[in-house]
């Protein structure tokens, strides 16, 4: 492929948000289609020089052209980009004809609340929709969208004629707002079948529809002040218009390098400190400020021992002037279990700080007066940087853990996950207030 200006030039012209891009020959076949969270930066990499995958190489050799088209989130450009590889059968696209190879999203079929899971496997009582070559992709925008239409991922068989489900207490997904909740009956099965059937709609490439249909349904229920329902289907409207801003949520992997049997560190935590059950949510708290200029603070959220991006929440230091980690620390969690007390927020098992005893005694002061209703507060532990040492209200002195024990590792998971993202923050806010004066300094 000629490398000349005029396409450099055709690329640098590209958005910078989510979509799909097409490489064409001189025929004006379409020979790969692609999908990027940021187009111009993704095929200005094909142009680099730098590519390592031989069929994209050759793929280019043959490329004179290249088109996009712009998506509103990451999961409209995955889904963009599936319909497009089965309907133009690229060449240089992975072969999509052996979908035993790739996942599909699978409906199940015949069940008053049916389940929406990933498989392989296309000979099952569901309906499968796919296949999707990127699997990473497709768990990432699978999470995103349960996010949006509540869905359920558990095994359980539930049934709507099981009055006595009234009483079970749903998971935490239910607290996350992540599923309705059916197998505590806190949805009707016509409602939970409708939601499925919107996301089969959005999924098949009807989102503009969907859409109109939703803000329809809105008004008409509004008009008969069905408020409640009108509600739903407004929360649910709003969702989807703003789908792009899930996309940064709603991952629950962790970091392969750094090894932790999370079952086994949250096992040893609920032995080490007695816990009745085992600990399922851990928040992170952290501070960061330099010379009490731009001081912020972070929450962090983990969810059966990985990150989970929604619960995280960020604050802007305004009630403590100076350097005063503990003050800052207090004010953080202050404002927080007022927001867990009011029920904005779900409360933690854990909460972890970093810092040591002065930390510790802080946060517990910012606890008390902010009393959880009617819940069990959470177990609040300290850990120090550089030894390790592991404080609690149990003991006067610290724990020193095994440095191969899968609890203090995912502690220190948690510590440092809250450390970045509140250094992130800072260092935002930093250069926010710097660049006007490095404009005037010009």
């Amino acid at each position: 492929m000629a490398h000349d200006e005029k396409l450099k030039e055709k690329v640098a012209e590209f958005p910078t948000g989510p979509g799909v891009y097409l490489w064409k020959d001189d025929a004006g076949r379409v020979l790969y289609v692609g999908k990027a969270k940021n187009l111009r930066a993704r095929v200005r990499s094909y142009l680099s020089g730098r590519l390592d995958d031989p069929r994209k190489k050759e793929m280019l050799r043959r490329a004179t052209d290249v088109e996009f088209l712009e998506t509103d989130s990451e999961v409209d450009a995955l889904l963009l980009e599936n319909r497009l590889i089965k309907d133009l059968q690229p060449k240089y696209n992975v072969d999509l004809k052996d979908s035993k190879s790739f996942l599909c999203i699978a409906v199940e079929k015949g069940v008053d609340f049916p389940r929406v899971y990933l498989t392989r496997d296309r000979n099952l009582n569901a309906t499968c929709i796919g296949p999707f070559t990127d699997a990473r992709g497709l768990r990432r925008a699978l999470r995103i969208l349960q996010k949006v239409f509540r869905f359920r991922s558990c095994t359980q068989e539930i049934r709507a004629d099981e009055a006595k489900r009234r009483f079970v207490r749903p998971c935490l997904l239910f607290n996350l707002k992540f599923c309705t909740g059916p197998c505590g009956l806190r949805i009707s099965r016509e409602a939970y079948r409708e939601s499925v059937a919107q996301l089969k709609q959005f999924l098949s490439g009807k989102k503009s529809r969907l859409i109109k249909t939703l803000r329809e349904k809105m008004e008409k229920t509004a008009s008969e002040r069905r408020f409640e329902e009108a509600a739903a289907y407004r929360d649910r409207l709003s969702a989807l218009e703003s789908l792009a801003k899930y996309s940064k949520y709603g991952d629950f992997g962790v970091d392969e390098s750094f090894r932790i049997d999370l079952a086994k560190g949250l096992d040893e935590l609920m032995l080490i400190f007695k816990m009745s059950v085992k600990p399922r949510v851990i928040d992170g708290l952290d501070i960061a400020t330099i010379g009490g200029a731009e001081s912020v603070g972070s929450i962090v959220r983990f969810v059966d021992g990985a990150p989970f991006k929604d619960g995280y929440r960020r604050y802007r230091i305004k009630w403590v002037a100076g350097v005063d980690d503990c003050a800052m620390m207090r004010e953080v969690a202050t404002r927080r279990f007022s927001r867990i007390a009011s029920g904005e927020e779900t409360r933690p098992d854990i909460l972890l700080i970093d810092g040591g005893r002065g930390q510790l005694g802080a946060v517990r002061e910012a606890m008390n007066p902010a009393a959880i209703r009617d819940e069990k507060e959470p177990l609040l532990l300290a850990l120090a940087k550089k030894e390790e040492l592991l404080y609690s209200e149990f003991s006067e002195e610290p724990a020193r853990l095994p440095r191969r024990s899968d609890a203090l590792r995912l502690l220190m998971y948690v510590r440092d996950e809250a450390h970045r993202f509140a250094q992130h923050y800072h260092h935002l806010l930093r250069r926010k207030r710097q660049r006007p004066e490095r404009a005037g300094e010009k």
